[in-house]
């Protein structure tokens, strides 16, 4: 889907009473802008998406939260990186800030794709430094002002807030992954090791999942990334923690497809907002 008309995100506001507790999902975005041109099948860029894991999380509203969803594509620019997390070798001309490359970049994942899952070039030329930053101001900087807005005022009214960054992980890695090329279990509970929420927000999550039969990690081997980071305050009461869905619970992560259990997985996501939303208040 290309359009370039549509708003970076889509915010869903609490149905009825509200709680302090705020979902997003910023890689399911599929609305591909007009100008981006790459050397990969469009069907190949699809399956970088968390496809349809906003609709997994559809009834946050309706338990009083709060909800964000990217329309654009991780791949064309990436909510989940820092704004100078690129790598300098991949970009013609000079950014205007300093730039701090992680791991994630050099493997071609930064704030800006340059590699499908770190192997695949996407682009025939190198990205002029004008058009990331572009990209970051035109797509990143509404969505994080939006997901920043919504845990602000979430605290300000509650004096707490606990925020879920919802993700879906492919079922098998790849060499350039964390955990290389394994199998994966159905869920990843991240909190950066306990230093973007309280343990018991992260085990509230955890244990409900592990009590409904899914096989559970925590922070192994994801720790979170620059959602949970950038606006988390444990001991202020600002608590955030990153889920990653196995896609083999819900979709064809080949042809980018629900699969018929996607409701029953949208029904055990669900009780999972509501056990979140009863947590909120206590």
């Amino acid at each position: 889907m290309s359009n370039n008309t549509v708003s970076p995100v889509i915010i869903q506001p609490p149905e009825g009473d509200p709680v302090p507790l705020v979902f997003d999902s910023p890689h399911s975005g599929n609305i591909y802008p007009d100008d981006f041109k790459t050397l990969v099948p469009f069907e190949r860029m699809r399956r970088a998406e968390d496809a349809f894991v906003d609709e997994l999380f559809a009834a946050a509203p309706g338990h009083g939260a709060t909800l964000l969803a990217a329309t654009f594509p991780r791949l064309y620019v990436d909510p989940n990186r820092s704004p100078d997390d690129f790598d300098p070798n991949e970009v013609e001309g000079d950014f205007p800030t300093p730039l701090k490359p992680s791991k994630k970049a050099s493997a071609g994942k930064g704030i800006v794709w340059t590699r499908l899952h770190g192997l695949d070039q996407l682009y025939q030329t190198p990205l002029t430094a004008d058009e990331v930053v572009r990209r970051i101001e035109t797509y990143w900087r509404p969505y994080h002002d939006a997901v920043k807005a919504a845990l602000d005022s979430t605290f300000e009214r509650f004096d707490v807030v606990y925020h879920v960054d919802c993700h879906s992980m492919r079922a098998r890695g790849n060499p350039t992954d964390e955990d290389g090329e394994s199998d994966r279990v159905d869920f990843v509970i991240s909190d950066g090791d306990g230093t973007t929420s309280k343990n018991a927000f992260t085990h509230l999550i955890a244990d409900h999942l592990t009590g409904r039969g899914f096989d559970v990690a925590i922070n192994d081997p994801y720790k979170g990334a620059e959602l949970v980071r950038a606006y988390s305050d444990p001991e202020a009461g600002r608590h955030s923690v990153q889920i990653e869905i196995n896609r083999k619970l819900y979709m064809n992560e080949h042809a980018v497809e629900k699969v018929d259990i996607f409701g029953s997985l949208q029904t055990e996501m669900t009780g999972l907002i509501s056990a979140c939303a009863d947590f909120s208040t206590r």
